[in-house]
């Protein structure tokens, strides 16, 4: 049974505990290493971005948040750091993807290796600067704004349902990379639209209704706009988006690891 197979492939992280740890360690201070700030990077690289989209949406464009127009510019640029962190989480996961097993060929022909753990480094390591980012953007909240409350507690339990998409499409497109090349630069052309087509650098609340129909249907804005709820609005979230999106993602991770498994007896000819 299938079954049993996913089982192992959703326990992997801990049943190889250390083998993941090395992994996860290496994949982040990889990015890093030789560079003369090293890990310093990871704080530069969140201000930096904001810095840059704060100079054009609030000072070329005059950009201001609805519903936070009192508060001016700031408002507006941590409002859409929220979401951009959201959607990078997002996009560090897929963008990659597509290389995960043809960049370790050596992994999948001359050791025995657990492949689908690739899956769960990639994952940590865009877990590990998104946990950057958002401490980045609380400060920023206490320095600019001093309105978080308990509902701030809540921001890792919002991350819950996008995390069974990000596994299960790593699992699906790391797959289909290793038969389909092509599938690299269509799935970052794909990233670049869904940012634009996600409420990332405009409120939700600022669409038509039907527009808003539309856009729930993206799996990126039930999570940002909880993340925004709980810390800007001090609200609860949308509970009842929370468990949808949650129940749609876990059938999409069961759906690549099936996809994964079915199609990982053939990497050794292929790479």
């Amino acid at each position: 049974m299938f079954l049993r197979e996913f089982y192992s492939y959703v326990s992997c992280p801990w049943r190889e505990k250390t083998v993941f740890w090395q992994f996860l360690r290496r994949e982040v201070l990889g990015r890093y290493r030789g560079s003369l700030l090293g890990m310093a990077w990871a704080f530069l690289m969140p201000l930096l971005m904001m810095a840059v989209y704060t100079f054009v949406f609030v000072g070329v464009f005059k950009a201001r948040w609805p519903g936070a127009e009192a508060a001016g510019g700031i408002a507006f640029a941590l409002r859409l750091f929220a979401g951009l962190i959201v959607f990078n989480l997002f996009s560090e996961v897929i963008g990659r993807a597509p290389l995960l097993v043809l960049e370790q060929p050596n992994l999948v022909k001359k050791v025995v290796f657990p492949l689908e753990l690739l899956a769960f480094v990639s994952l940590g390591s865009a877990l590990f600067h998104f946990c950057v980012s958002a401490f980045i953007l609380l400060a920023g909240m206490v320095i600019f704004e001093q309105s978080l409350d308990w509902h701030v507690l809540l921001l890792p339990v919002m991350l819950i349902p996008l995390l069974p998409l990000l596994l299960g499409l790593a699992w699906l497109l790391s797959a289909l990379g290793v038969y389909l090349r092509d599938i690299a630069p269509v799935v970052g052309l794909g990233v670049s639209f869904l940012m634009f087509l996600s409420p990332v650098f405009y409120s939700l609340q600022s669409l038509s209704s039907q527009w808003q129909f539309w856009m729930a249907l993206n799996p990126l804005t039930p999570v940002i706009e909880n993340v925004r709820g709980v810390i800007f609005l001090n609200a609860s979230p949308d509970w009842v988006a929370w468990w949808m999106a949650l129940s749609v993602n876990l059938l999409i991770v069961f759906l690549g690891a099936y996809i994964f498994a079915l199609l990982r007896k053939g990497f050794a000819d292929v790479v």
